[in-house]
């Protein structure tokens, strides 16, 4: 696939550090085993060491050239802990709380890009979206101007003709339930930026519900109306249209009837929902009935990339998404 097989390309150009908390998981480990040796990106595995070459040599990985950390024992725990009580003193964190919290993978990771030790993170694999996200909400925080986090998919259509060759991107599928007119404006404009860095689309934003231009009337459409026109005066030079419906965003010819001459009604490649109950059910929906490829979710409004896996996924999956961080990464610096 030609748009993966770039994102692979960018992410060896790039060379970043991304740190692996889950050092002893063995999708992970025959991930890495890839990722060196395809030149992807520089790893950062956190465990015991000798368990991780002993898990390694058992499964036949080889990691010879990543980077083996230990939470438990690294010299730089101090200083990390000295930085997560500066972060938290008014939550009352205490340095015998942050030595003990940096026993744990999850917050070591975090506070390794916040030192500018590594560049992003990936995660999930054997834990929870709420372990693997919680430590980043409270040290990695959101990017300036943005207060919201928010994750994407990128979809793989059969159809070259749909979105960007064949590739839309879905928001928020993973993340925030119910967005106001904010959130929902800066979710479209992260998403937008994402879309760019990754696969280097030119982002048309479709801001969808169940009416196109005033088709309805109903305070659910106003909430996207009014979350178009923010997203537009925050980033004036966006290409974004609401309220759309799904044909009015996707087919040409649906477009010249509900929006003429609309720059992105009909061609819109990024679908914003106005819900994560939507959007999760949406990127399902295409991705079962369809057979369409769904990749992430992409976690996005993060001063540094920090993205999360699903428990079942695949080595390949585990390496899609480094290749994908350190595109993130690339991007941010």
């Amino acid at each position: 696939m030609k748009v993966l097989n770039d994102i692979i390309s960018n992410a060896k150009k790039a060379k970043k550090r991304i740190v692996l908390p889950e050092g002893l998981e063995p999708r992970t480990l025959r991930a890495a085993d890839i990722i060196l040796r395809d030149g992807i990106a520089r790893l950062i595995l956190l465990g015991n060491p000798e368990l991780i070459r002993q898990e390694a040599e058992k499964l036949g990985a080889n990691i010879s050239q990543a980077v083996l950390v230990d939470p438990k024992t690294d010299p730089r725990r101090e200083q990390y802990a000295v930085m997560m009580t500066e972060i938290r003193k008014s939550k009352g964190l205490t340095m015998e709380d942050a030595l003990h919290l940096l026993d744990d993978p999850l917050y070591f990771a975090p506070m390794m890009i916040k030192s500018g030790d590594a560049d992003g993170e990936l995660a999930g694999a054997i834990n929870a979206t709420g372990d693997v996200l919680r430590p980043a909400f409270q040290y990695i925080k959101t990017l300036p101007g943005v207060s919201v986090v928010s994750g994407c998919f990128l979809m793989f259509i059969n159809d070259p003709n749909i979105g960007h060759d064949g590739i839309l991107v879905f928001a928020d599928c993973a993340v925030m339930p119910d967005p106001d007119e904010r959130q929902l404006a800066e979710i479209a404009i992260t998403t937008a930026q994402t879309g760019k860095a990754i696969i280097g689309l030119d982002p048309r934003v479709a801001m969808l519900r169940f009416s196109t231009k005033g088709s309805a009337s109903h305070d659910l459409v106003d909430k996207v109306v009014k979350a178009t026109k923010l997203a537009m005066e925050l980033s004036p030079d966006l290409k974004i249209e609401g309220e759309l419906q799904v044909d009015a965003a996707l087919v040409k010819e649906v477009a010249q009837l509900k929006a003429p001459g609309s720059e992105v009604a009909g061609r819109a490649n990024i679908l914003i929902f106005p819900s994560l109950e939507s959007g999760n059910i949406g990127y399902k929906l295409v991705q079962r009935l369809a057979r369409a490829e769904a990749i992430g979710p992409v976690l996005q409004g993060m001063a540094a990339p920090i993205n999360d896996l699903s428990r079942g996924c695949s080595v390949t999956d585990i390496v899609n998404m480094v290749a994908i961080t350190a595109n993130q990464a690339a991007a941010i610096i």
